[in-house]
């Protein structure tokens, strides 16, 4: 049993007790900093900020940085709600590219080619497409690009081998990818891509004119009639028509699982979907994959992620916010602990005579990939932004659908899709 203490003894307990603690509380109020940016970020892009804030400190050791991450869709939300109505703004917010262009033409993101920022330093640093993403028709560059998504054509080597398809069949035309595919169906069940509409995300960019969207010119005038477009709901319908997708759509359970039972042969996607199939969509599957280009010699981006400042943030914030984004944007250790932590492709062209791009992908076999991808990364075709390509992507995959599934003639839902976009494209 423990003696019962005195009233004296228990009186000075409390209050060395109570000194220890004010000591502690000045010591903290001390160390606190004097100023905190928030970034508003989603996965896995908080876990790379969170990691370059040790860097940061040592940079400005009186600013410290609190992280608000959302999961994606509700972190997009919760910005296009801060940037209506100011409330809740963050100092510094990332965007995936596809907001980014609903964002820019919208007004409430600051203008970084103007003071304080001047952005147009930086500019040949980064990959010439993915600034251009960023840059609204008035030439204003609404955000920073941190990470892009070159793309790729991963295949299934026991798949193809057990067809006889050699990888050059796959990759030379479109039109042998497809003819590929009904090899492939045929010997060994599975399927040449998860959805017919994959062919179309590339195709429509493919053959982007240098100043054009993918939906609108520099004018404003819609560009879905166009041939790339014919061509894009042609191949996939041709492909839906073969039997040679499995109609499964992209981050679905039947997707992942496609990946592990060896249903689907081939993903075209941004080389980040190599790191998504190695750590957790289907990790068993190591050693049975390797990246190529694109069929046809095409080149396409798919993703990417950028820092954007507020025009309604504090004044006196926005230099520190700024110096926050060129630490994460230009700093090549940054970027390079980015790719290697998270599979984040750097924007920065400085980082890629790194070692790292030569390095072997143990989830491809030994293939030292990044190289194809750094290479796509310097082709891809700057496409310019509109405020409506959000919706005009989801109206483009609505007539898709109708053809795929009703047999909607094409002339007519391109047709149909022109005379819906041409009235939002005013608005």
């Amino acid at each position: 049993m423990t003696p019962k203490a005195s009233p004296e003894t228990s009186r000075r307990q409390c209050l060395r007790a109570g000194v220890a603690w004010l000591t502690a509380a000045r010591g903290a109020r001390a160390a606190a900093p004097a100023t905190t940016l928030s970034v508003a970020a989603f996965p896995a892009v908080d876990k790379i900020v969170e990691a370059a804030i040790p860097t940061w400190r040592r940079m400005h050791p009186d600013v410290g940085i609190q992280v608000i991450s959302r999961q994606f869709s509700d972190h997009h939300t919760a910005m296009t709600t801060a940037l209506s109505t100011s409330v809740y703004l963050p100092d510094v917010m990332a965007l995936e590219v596809g907001y980014v262009g609903r964002f820019a033409q919208g007004g409430g993101l600051d203008d970084l080619s103007r003071p304080p920022y001047g952005v147009g330093a930086a500019a040949r640093d980064w990959v010439p497409y993915a600034l251009a993403q960023a840059t609204s028709r008035s030439g204003a560059v609404v955000a920073a690009p941190t990470d892009i998504g070159p793309g790729t054509l991963l295949l299934r080597t026991d798949i193809l081998a057990r067809a006889g398809v050699a990888e050059a069949e796959l990759t030379q035309s479109w039109d042998a990818y497809v003819e590929a595919g009904v090899r492939i169906k045929r010997a060994t069940g599975a399927h040449l891509i998860a959805h017919a509409r994959d062919l179309k995300d590339i195709l429509i960019r493919t053959g982007v004119k240098p100043g054009e969207g993918l939906y609108f010119d520099a004018r404003s005038r819609v560009l879905v009639t166009s041939p790339r477009f014919v061509r894009a709901f042609e191949l996939a319908r041709a492909v839906r028509r073969l039997g040679l997708d499995a109609k499964v759509v992209a981050w679905s359970n039947d997707w992942s699982e496609g990946f592990r039972r060896g249903t689907l042969a081939t993903q075209m996607s941004g080389a980040w979907l190599t790191g998504h199939l190695a750590h957790w969509l289907a990790p068993a599957t190591a050693g049975l994959w390797r990246a190529a280009q694109l069929p046809g010699g095409a080149y396409a981006a798919y993703g990417g992620t950028f820092y954007a400042i507020a025009r309604r943030v504090a004044p006196a914030r926005k230099v520190l916010a700024w110096d926050f984004i060129r630490l994460m944007t230009l700093d090549r250790a940054v970027q390079l602990a980015s790719f290697k932590s998270q599979d984040a492709f750097p924007a920065l062209m400085t980082t890629y005579d790194d070692g790292f791009f030569d390095q072997p992908i143990p989830f491809l076999g030994g293939q030292p990939a990044r190289r194809l991808w750094r290479d796509a990364a310097r082709r891809i075709t700057a496409v310019a932004v509109h405020k409506q390509d959000a919706f005009a992507s989801e109206v483009i995959d609505t007539e898709l659908d109708k053809v795929l599934d009703r047999g909607k003639d094409i002339g007519r839902a391109l047709a149909d899709a022109d005379r819906l976009l041409a009235q939002r494209a005013l608005r």
